[in-house]
């Protein structure tokens, strides 16, 4: 396992393809190499990425890695039948950046969570019907421009009419993490992926 975490940490992801290859030929099952050895890289790069040090080079080739070795243990975007908690993530309508989705999404997935990803230029009636289908405990949407913001603020009336009022809502991105989270309606207002992935990690705690 240890082999998987340095490859996945030095981005070389050839090497973590071929070590997550030989991990399931020796019968190692999916769900340990995630919690085992995706998550614990990613526990790592969390200790290096401080907020005074944030190196989006080093996350995002660290993120590809992780990427590869998820779709080699879920083919075809398959998502885990299980995890410690599912979540919705998308960009709303009118959105079309993702990048910062897609990052957020690598880190919870990395650490054993369920992402359902509703993709960009996501509807909020999509978001939540989603969150409802998939049983999520939080919705998670990323703004890179401000014209969203009028969006966010209606997603906790659309969970509360679908029945959803203990859903968490989450936001970040350029855009959005402007704001605090009482202007935007939402619990949290996240200043990084991995900001955000403790704060989901600490709801997931706080329900066991």
């Amino acid at each position: 396992m240890q082999s998987l975490i340095a490859a996945l940490l030095e981005g070389d992801k050839a090497q973590a393809l071929a070590e997550t290859r030989r991990l399931r030929a020796a019968g190692v099952a999916p769900e340990r190499i995630v919690t085992d050895g995706l998550a614990e890289a990613m526990r790592r790069l969390d200790d290096k990425c401080t907020v005074e040090a944030f190196n989006l080079l080093e996350i995002m080739l660290v993120g590809r890695a992780v990427s590869l070795v998820v779709n080699e243990l879920y083919p075809e975007g398959e998502v885990p039948a299980t995890g410690k908690a599912t979540f919705v993530i998308a960009a709303l309508e009118g959105d079309i950046h993702d990048l910062g989705k897609r990052i957020v999404k690598m880190v919870l997935t990395g650490r054993g969570y369920r992402v359902i990803d509703c993709g960009k230029d996501c509807p909020v009636e999509t978001l939540v019907g989603a969150a409802q289908r998939e049983g999520a405990r939080a919705v998670l949407v990323s703004g890179l421009i401000t014209s969203v913001i009028p969006q966010v603020r209606t997603i906790r009336a659309a969970l509360e009419r679908a029945g959803l009022a203990g859903v968490k809502v989450v936001a970040g991105g350029a855009a959005l993490k402007q704001a605090t989270a009482a202007e935007l309606n939402v619990d949290y207002v996240a200043e990084t992926a991995f900001d955000g992935a403790r704060y989901l990690e600490q709801l997931a705690e706080e329900e066991r």
